[in-house]
């Protein structure tokens, strides 16, 4: 992710402040330094670093008027290391409280959360935040370009010189138990605060709050997705990768491998109809693969389609799967071709499409020309999940992928002519089937 930036004016009072953000990370452990998520810099000395460190913690480090001391410091207890989801963090800072734990509150999806080596401000502390003239910074470190945020962010509040809890941004479903996003907070944000919904794709940096703040964008491309924490989208997930040779960028849904096993989606499914699509960036073997699997890869069984309910179009032209292949009705694909994949577990049948053509004259939305498979409930996930992969590790090369589960871009770049879909879930390329849909919650829950 590129950095939004813009220099604060003069603050409406330097003791409170409140950080509201959803986010889903990408990368995790020695996979980064630590993720920026905000920094308010004037200098080495003179800043405030909310970060994701590289044991995975929640983190702050805040130094003030060149005093070589670390006037608020803490390490949240808890891990964040859940790719596949959401998370709300709520940093909540009134040096006003008088007792030291209230003056600086972390919460995560509406708990208040325990943290360790902690220094709290002293009373009636002014911190940085509010220093006229300082740059505030989403998404990367105000000292260096090293250690910008790599993963998805949406509905990043800050509120100057006002402190709030998370009821004000998110609440619990009174169903499901899960706590859910506030898109209309009603809170005041101070002469320095904002609101960045990130919902326009031609100015993600439109500030909604009244003070319709301009921020400038630098250091890369900030890309728009369909993804956000009202609808989890799926993505490819370095969790399930056998191989740790294969390397995830842009979200997690660009992969670059040469390694026989297959990686998996974030996201499976037992029932329901859903469409995506993979672009194929470079292809450095005949035996690219593109498909769905119901078998987790092991040491023994690594090899793609070597396990039972693994359904694979591969590049040379072919349907593979557990014992066999079907040639037949099936073109070979290179790099930029467009793999759609359309999976009916309502009939356990599957389709795949070339460039927006149906292989093996096939028409999900009528059912004809399917390849029948073995149904969710026996496989040994009880579910099937997408996968991309090769079928030989032998490669000196590597091939690269860019999946679209919906989000409306292959990587950085966004699908050049939106199909049809009658789900209204995601945005794709092609025309989605009659019936199907992304592969999402909103999807599932259809």
């Amino acid at each position: 992710m590129a950095a939004m930036y813009r220099t604060q004016g003069t603050a409406t009072d330097r003791k409170k402040f409140t950080v509201s953000m959803w986010v889903k990370i990408a990368k995790t452990g020695s996979e980064k330094t630590s993720y920026q998520f905000m920094d308010f810099w004037g200098d080495g000395s003179n800043r405030i670093s909310l970060y994701h460190n590289n044991t995975d913690q929640l983190q702050i480090y805040h130094e003030k008027d060149n005093s070589g001391v670390n006037e608020v410091a803490w390490k949240s207890d808890a891990i964040i290391r859940d790719k596949t989801a959401w998370y709300h963090f709520v940093w909540r800072a009134d040096s006003t409280q008088s007792t030291a734990a209230d003056r600086f509150r972390v919460y995560i999806n509406g708990e208040l959360i325990t943290l360790n080596n902690t220094t709290y401000p002293s009373q009636n502390f002014e911190f940085a935040q509010g220093t006229s003239s300082y740059v505030q910074y989403i998404g990367r470190y105000g000292g260096n370009t090293n250690n910008n945020f790599e993963g998805v962010m949406s509905h990043l509040n800050f509120c100057d010189g006002y402190s709030y809890g998370p009821d004000s941004f998110g609440s619990t479903d009174a169903t499901t138990g899960i706590w859910k996003i506030n898109t209309s907070p009603s809170v005041t944000y101070g002469n320095n605060g904002f609101f960045l919904k990130m919902e326009d794709s031609s100015n993600l940096d439109l500030d909604s709050s009244p003070n319709a703040h301009t921020f400038t964008t630098g250091g890369g491309t900030v890309t728009a997705t369909q993804d956000c924490p009202s609808n989890n989208f799926t993505t490819l997930n370095p969790l399930n990768n056998y191989f740790p040779e294969a390397t995830f960028s842009n979200g997690n849904l660009k992969i670059t491998t040469k390694e026989s096993a297959p990686v998996m989606g974030t996201i499976g499914a037992s029932s329901g109809k859903y469409y995506w699509e993979v672009k194929v960036n470079a292809l450095a073997s005949t035996y690219g693969t593109i498909g769905i699997v119901g078998t987790q890869a092991t040491a023994s069984t690594q090899f793609i389609t070597s396990n039972a309910n693994e359904y694979m179009y591969y590049s040379q032209g072919s349907l593979n799967y557990n014992g066999g292949s079907v040639s037949s009705g099936y073109a070979t694909y290179t790099a930029n071709d467009i793999i759609g994949v359309a999976m009916d577990l309502d009939n356990n049948r599957l389709f795949f499409s070339k460039n927006g053509t149906w292989q093996n004259s096939a028409d999900p939305t009528t059912s004809t020309g399917a390849y029948t498979i073995t149904a969710p409930a026996s496989t040994s996930l009880g579910a099937y999940f997408p996968a991309i992969g090769y079928w030989d590790d032998n490669d000196a090369a590597n091939g690269t992928y860019e999946a679209n589960f919906g989000n409306g871009f292959f990587g950085t770049t966004a699908i050049s002519s939106e199909g049809t879909n009658a789900s209204g879930i995601g945005k794709f390329e092609y025309d989605v089937p009659t019936g199907y849909t992304a592969l999402s919650t909103k999807g599932l829950n259809e």
